[in-house]
């Protein structure tokens, strides 16, 4: 009798729910249900970093985000932004004139403002970096910042749509 009661205790904690969800994947205004995606003013001297930035930014609303990516006239919101500088620092050196590892950091202002001009969200000084190898060649260096610089696009993309959508 025990273990009857003991095992329909907890067939009933097991099917019961509790309520707990995880949330987001929506703006954190209801209103908005298309957003438009704008190329971000590039302050560096590196070039396409305005273009990958964008597109980073809108695969990420694309593969998690039920709302429309549209032209600016048609969107409820604009999202667009300033990146501020790419910085090139040494990691590590051999010797005192070659690097043998060195650091992108990327520094980022956004927004997000309605149809009109007013803004709903804004981050300011957003930052993120990112080792690469310096190798003797050249071209194989250069190949590993773009792909320094793509990582730290992908992941600022991420956390700008997580702060987008967080609704705690």
């Amino acid at each position: 009798m025990r273990n009857n009661l003991l095992i329909i205790f907890l067939i009933l904690c097991f099917s019961s729910a509790c309520g707990y969800r995880f949330s987001g994947g929506e703006l954190f205004l209801p209103e908005i249900k298309r957003i438009h995606v704008a190329v971000f003013e590039n302050r560096t001297a590196e070039i396409g970093l305005e273009t990958l930035f964008a597109d980073d930014l809108i695969n990420e609303f694309t593969k998690r985000s039920p709302l429309i990516l549209t032209d600016k006239s048609s969107a409820d919101a604009v999202l667009s932004g300033e990146i501020r500088s790419l910085e090139i620092k040494s990691l590590s050196r051999k010797g005192t004139n070659m690097s043998l590892e060195r650091q992108a950091r990327l520094l980022v202002n956004m927004k997000l403002t309605d149809s009109n001009g007013k803004i709903l969200w804004s981050e300011t000084d957003m930052s993120d970096s990112e080792a690469y190898p310096v190798l003797s060649d050249t071209m194989a260096t250069e190949h590993h910042r773009g792909n320094a610089l793509s990582v730290i696009s992908k992941r600022m993309a991420e956390t700008v749509y997580n702060r987008l959508t967080d609704n705690f």
